[in-house]
């Protein structure tokens, strides 16, 4: 029995496909953990979506920025719908939609293990929390994405501010919480995002830190595993595992074993069109 932590694989289901062939993937006995962002960019999200749904009861999945804007992006009208780029409108317009939708809104904002001693977020934790008090946290808004406060949820979900407080409370305190766990690279000490700075370290502006070593942060109990940081790439360190290998741009998709003996996997990701650009929220 094993479990792989996949790396965002962003509508790349040829080098999934590819991935699960060299780990030799056997749903008798194996788990697969996904970090975040299955869809967008790849050309292949409708595919991604069918296998890892039909996978359900043998995955977790935390849902990264770009699996939450798909699911915002379903909440509006047909002809807003098909403004968006043509790998999305291939899902939302699909025969199954709804199903895969319903499906997505169940998933997690963060995963905790205690028994395999890890945890999983697609992008990053807030300086003071602790792996509890994340939990805490991924349960307020996971509620509202899976009960009666789901459209208002997507709808107040976009921008910048405020930065995450203790103190927020309504749409500005879901608004904080699902930046940090999905779209957190840098913070300052106080844990306001920079979100300006998506480069490796050592390019950010002075005063922010990446997320997992900002000066004085809380004490987490056990690994963290997250995507989100292609520019970061591999990163294994000071208690956290970074396993977007950019798979969507040409690089790698990754899958770490996870157990007392740590493994790594790897295959080759899409071939991208020529010039195509490269973005990396």
């Amino acid at each position: 029995m094993a479990t792989y932590a996949i790396g965002d694989v962003q509508g790349c289901y040829d080098a999934l496909q590819r991935l699960l062939e060299k780990i030799r993937f056997d749903p008798a006995v194996d788990r697969l953990w996904f970090c975040g962002d299955l869809v967008n960019r790849g050309g292949q999200s409708l595919e991604t979506l069918r296998l890892v749904h039909s996978l359900a009861i043998h995955s977790t999945i935390v849902l990264g920025n770009h699996d939450l804007s798909l699911l915002a992006i379903s909440t509006r009208r047909e002809a807003d719908q098909r403004k968006v780029n043509p790998d999305l409108q291939r899902v939302l317009f699909a025969e199954d939609a709804d199903v895969l939708v319903k499906w997505l809104r169940q998933q997690k904002l963060f995963h905790v293990d205690r028994t395999l001693n890890f945890a999983m977020v697609h992008a990053g934790l807030a300086p003071k929390w602790t792996i509890a008090l994340a939990e805490a946290r991924a349960r307020e808004v996971e509620e509202k994405l899976r009960g009666d406060g789901f459209n208002k949820l997507v709808k107040i979900m976009y921008g910048d501010k405020p930065a995450w407080s203790p103190k927020l409370m309504g749409p500005d305190r879901y608004r904080a919480i699902i930046n940090v766990f999905t779209r957190m690279r840098y913070c300052t000490p106080g844990g306001r995002i920079g979100f300006e700075d998506k480069g490796r370290p050592g390019t950010q502006r002075p005063g922010v830190y990446p997320w997992f070593e900002v000066p004085g942060h809380a004490e987490r109990e056990m690994p963290v595993v997250f995507g989100h940081w292609s520019t970061l790439g591999l990163f294994m360190g000071l208690g956290v595992y970074a396993i977007d290998t950019g798979a969507v741009w040409g690089g790698k998709l990754t899958a770490l074993e996870l157990g007392p003996e740590l493994r790594l996997h790897q295959v080759a990701g899409r071939n991208p069109p020529d010039n195509a650009p490269r973005g990396d929220d």
